[in-house]
């Protein structure tokens, strides 16, 4: 924990961080929320819109009619199919049985059953002509069946040649509405990181800053990471340009802002010691002599050194004696730890 920070305010800051990172959450949730329904804006129309109705109609209802023909066709097949095998089913029976007879006759020899005989094999012909009467069926539905393939095949390529520019003018409307969607998407991101621009500048350490910097880390979310899937060829070139821009501008604040600091820091450091500790806060002294660097110029110190009174490279005192007990103390504490003395109040809160 930071030395220079009360307890409570210390926990009171990490809860605060807290509700900026929840603020954050709920404003992505919703920026999702309204990012993947402006989609609805521009509703993407199917190919099928850009027909001309004279030519498609009849060309869609020859493609439903070829495929109900084929659906039947397929349907028939698959009957005579079944009957045919019942035919060779009874056929192979019929032989079988009739081999088995034959061979108990070639055995006994008996001439009064050459009258059975002959009805027997009557009856195998019968079902072998059965049997191909069945085939016969089955091939012509066959051809019936490929007929009907060919014609829905037929019906399908003229349906699809009429389809095929359809397609294209589809695809043309596709790329229009993405670019539309996606300059709409833009237009809802980027302002809102100029906003997070603008608040980081002038209110990130106001009173309210938590609010202030969930605002951002939304702002930051939404341009760099939500608007991504919805980039279109050239979106990278305007997510990259935007953050080039931005790093630009950042790092152009942050060296004027260093330079500044620099100009500031030399001038306290020219000041009085009693005068440049009028411009120091409390919190940030103690947090820096925590750190063991100079609450002033904040370079290295060493503050176990016991000799150590003065910083080595801005002058200013570090440690000084009570005037009520001459203990040693750090010069920035505001009352001596020995005797509790009155010792520093020139730093502000």
């Amino acid at each position: 924990m930071s030395k220079g920070l009360r307890w409570t305010e210390q926990w009171m800051r990490r809860a605060l961080w807290l509700v900026a990172f929840v603020f954050a959450g709920f404003l992505i949730g919703l920026g999702n929320q309204v990012v993947d329904n402006v989609v609805y804006l521009e509703p993407v129309p199917a190919p099928e819109q850009f027909l001309d109705p004279a030519k498609a109609g009849p060309l869609q209802a020859a493609v439903r009619q070829a495929q109900q023909t084929r659906e039947q066709a397929d349907a028939a097949l698959e009957q005579a199919q079944q009957q045919h095998r019942v035919a060779q089913a009874n056929t192979k029976s019929a032989r079988d049985a009739f081999e088995n007879w034959i061979a108990t006759r070639h055995v006994t020899a008996r001439p009064d059953q050459d009258t059975e005989l002959i009805a027997r094999n009557r009856e195998l012909d019968k079902l072998v002509a059965a049997e191909r009467a069945a085939l016969g069926a089955v091939q012509a539905q066959q051809q019936v069946e490929l007929d009907a393939k060919q014609a829905q095949h037929k019906a399908e390529a003229a349906y699809e040649t009429l389809l095929e520019p359809a397609r294209q003018a589809a695809y043309d409307a596709e790329k229009r509405a993405e670019r539309k969607l996606f300059l709409i998407r833009l237009g809802v991101t980027l302002p809102l990181l100029l906003v997070a621009g603008a608040l980081f500048k002038y209110k990130r350490n106001g009173t309210y800053w938590p609010f202030t910097w969930g605002f951002i880390f939304f702002a930051l979310f939404a341009f760099f990471v939500e608007l991504v899937p919805y980039l279109p060829s050239y979106g990278g070139y305007v997510r990259y340009g935007v953050g080039i821009v931005v790093t630009v501008v950042v790092g152009r604040y942050a060296i004027r802002w260093l330079h500044a600091w620099l100009e500031r820091q030399r001038a306290a450091e020219a000041m009085p010691d009693v005068e440049r500790r009028t411009t120091m806060r409390y919190d940030v002294a103690m947090e820096r002599i925590a750190k063991n660097v100079c609450p002033s110029c904040e370079r290295a110190t060493n503050f176990k050194d016991e000799h150590l009174a003065h910083c080595p490279h801005c002058g200013i005192g570090l440690f000084d004696r009570c005037p009520a007990c001459t203990t040693r103390k750090n010069a920035f504490t505001r009352y001596c730890f020995s005797c509790g003395t009155p010792a520093n109040v020139s730093l502000a809160d």
